[in-house]
C-alpha cells in the first residue's frame, strides 16, 4: 500500500514544472554577478543544491509556490555559507583565560603585527643577511630565549608534547627514563606521558607512589639503561594532602652523580614570577635551569601568553642533539609562528607585561569588572524581556594551568520572560562573532575577565538583535 502523501500528486507534480531550469537560474543577474566574483563552480554546486532541497520540500508539502526571485535569493545564501570562513572570531565571556577550545592565548597587539609584516613578503627566516647566505630558522627566538631564562640555546617545534617527544626520542631512545608515579599526566586530547614515551622509543619506568616519591627511589630505579631522569610539572591537576616530591636540586645531584641527564617539563611554561597576576606554584623556566635542568620544555600559548609552539632550552650540546634529529624538521614551526614568538619574548624583556593580554586578563580586579559590567547589565535590561544583574563569581586561568586556583570577579547573570537561559545561551552561541558563556541555575552568565573593552558594544548590539526577534 502506498503511504499517504502530504501533498496531493498533481500538485506536487505542479509545483515541481514551476522550478526553472539550472542555466536559467544561473543566468540571473545577481547570480551572474557572483559567479563572476568566485567562479562558475562554487554557483552552480549551491544551485543544484538548493534546487534538490526545493524539491524534497516539495514532496512533504511544505511549500506552496515557486518563484525565481526567492530561488536566487536561496541561491546567493547558499553560495556565502559554502565561501564562508568556518574559523571565525568568538567573543569568549566564559571567564576561562587560556580557553583551549578557543584557541587558549590571544596574541598581544606586537604579535600580530610582526606576524603580519612576516607573512605578507618575503622574510630571512633562514637567510643570514650579514653572510649573505643559509641561516637558521631558531636564531630569531633563540637569542631572547636565551636574554630571558639564561639558556644556553633554545629550539621550538609545534607544541610541547612534540618538544618531550623529540626530547626523549633524541635523548633516550633504546633507553630507560625514570618518572614519579605522582606525575604520569594526561594532557588534553588524551595524550598521556607513558604514551609519549613509549612513541619516542624510550622505556618508562614508574617509582614512588602517587602522592609519596623520595629521590631515593630514583636511585633504586637506576640501572646501565637508565638515560634520563624525567621530572613533569602536575600543570593541570594538584595533589594534596600526605605528599612528597623531591627538590629539583636533589634530583639534578643525583643525575650528576650516575652521570645522567634531567629533564624538566614544565608543561604551562612560566616564564617570570606571575604572582601578583593571582598565579601561584609556577615557577619561571629560568629557576628550573638554574636548578640543574639540562633540558627544560614547556607550552608557548599558555602562561606565556604566545602563538602554539614548543619550546625546549637547556644545554647547547643537548640542543645540537636534539636539532640534529631528522624528526626536528617534521615537527619544526613556521615563519608565522616564529614572528610571533619572537615579538611576544621580547614584550617580556621590555618589562611590560600588561601588553600579554592574557597576563593583562589575569591582573584585572574585580571591581574594574564590575564596572563594565554594571554599564552592560543596563544595556540588556533595556532590551524587552531581559532583566541583568551582577553576581560575584570566579574566574579561571584554564589551560590547564593552576588547578583549584580561581580569580575573584563579577558576573553578569541574565534572565528572559519567555526563553531558558539554554536557548538563550544557543541564540547568542549563532551571533556573528558568536558569544559564549556559561549556563547555571537556568541564567546566562557572562565574566568580562575574558572579554576586551571595545567587545562590550558588540555584545549589547546582539542583544539588541535578540530582541527584536521575539
Amino acid at each position: 500500500m502506498d503511504s499517504p502523501r502530504s501533498v496531493p500528486e498533481p500538485v506536487a507534480a505542479a509545483l515541481l514544472r514551476q522550478i526553472p531550469p539550472v542555466d536559467e537560474l544561473l543566468n540571473r543577474p545577481g547570480i551572474r554577478e557572483l559567479e563572476g566574483r568566485i567562479g562558475h563552480s562554487l554557483v552552480l554546486e549551491a544551485a543544484r543544491k538548493v534546487l534538490q532541497s526545493l524539491r524534497e520540500t516539495i514532496s512533504r508539502g511544505s511549500i506552496t509556490k515557486v518563484s525565481g526571485e526567492w530561488l536566487e535569493e536561496e541561491i546567493l545564501r547558499e553560495t556565502h555559507a559554502m565561501t564562508e570562513f568556518s574559523l571565525e572570531p568568538v567573543i569568549n565571556a566564559t571567564g576561562v583565560i587560556l580557553h583551549t577550545n578557543m584557541g587558549r592565548a590571544p596574541l598581544a597587539a606586537e604579535a600580530l603585527a610582526h606576524l603580519v609584516r612576516a607573512a605578507e613578503g618575503y622574510s630571512n627566516l633562514e637567510y643570514d643577511l650579514e653572510r649573505g647566505e643559509r641561516g637558521e630558522r631558531d636564531v630569531h627566538t633563540d637569542r631572547l630565549f636565551s636574554r630571558l631564562l639564561g639558556a644556553e640555546r633554545s629550539l621550538v617545534v609545534n607544541n610541547n608534547a612534540a618538544a618531550v617527544f623529540l626530547a626523549l626520542n633524541t635523548l633516550a631512545e633504546g633507553a630507560e627514563v625514570i618518572v614519579s608515579r605522582g606525575e604520569l599526566i594526561e594532557i588534553g586530547g588524551s595524550f598521556r606521558i607513558p604514551d609519549v614515551c613509549a612513541k619516542s622509543g624510550s622505556t618508562l619506568r614508574e617509582v614512588g607512589t602517587t602522592n609519596r616519591t623520595r629521590a631515593d627511589d630514583y636511585a633504586a630505579a637506576i640501572n646501565e639503561r637508565t638515560r634520563v631522569l624525567l621530572r613533569v610539572h602536575p600543570s593541570n591537576f594538584r595533589i594534596v594532602g600526605f605528599t612528597q616530591r623531591p627538590g629539583l636540586e636533589e634530583l639534578a645531584e643525583l643525575a650528576r652523580k650516575h652521570n645522567l641527564l634531567l629533564m624538566e617539563d614544565l608543561g604551562s611554561g612560566c616564564i617570570v614570577d606571575l604572582t601578583s597576576c593571582g598565579v601561584r606554584d609556577e615557577l619561571p623556566a629560568s629557576l628550573s635551569l638554574k636548578g640543574g635542568a639540562d633540558v627544560v620544555t614547556f607550552s608557548g600559548d599558555k602562561l606565556l601568553g604566545g602563538p602554539q609552539a614548543g619550546i625546549l632550552v637547556g644545554k647547547r650540546e643537548l640542543m645540537e642533539r636534539i636539532r640534529r634529529n631528522p624528526l626536528f624538521r617534521a615537527l619544526r614551526v613556521d615563519k608565522l609562528t616564529i614572528a610571533a614568538l619572537e615579538a611576544t619574548v621580547s614584550i617580556y624583556l621590555q618589562g611590560r607585561l600588561d601588553s600579554i593580554p592574557a597576563l593583562a586578563m589575569m591582573r584585572l580586579s574585580k571591581e574594574s569588572i564590575a564596572l563594565r559590567a554594571e554599564r552592560l547589565a543596563k544595556a540588556i535590561s533595556a532590551q524587552p524581556g531581559f532583566s541583568a544583574m551582577l553576581r560575584d563569581g570566579e574566574s579561571i586561568i584554564g589551560g590547564g594551568s593552576t588547578p583549584g586556583q580561581t580569580l575573584a570577579t563579577s558576573l553578569v547573570a541574565i534572565r528572559h520572560s519567555q526563553h531558558s537561559a539554554a536557548k538563550l545561551e544557543a541564540m547568542l552561541r549563532r551571533q556573528k562573532p558568536a558569544i559564549v558563556g556559561r549556563v547555571e541555575q537556568d541564567e546566562f552568565l557572562m565574566d568580562l575577565r575574558t572579554v576586551t573593552e571595545n567587545q562590550d558594544g558588540k555584545i549589547a548590539q546582539a542583544f539588541e538583535k535578540v530582541a527584536s526577534r521575539q
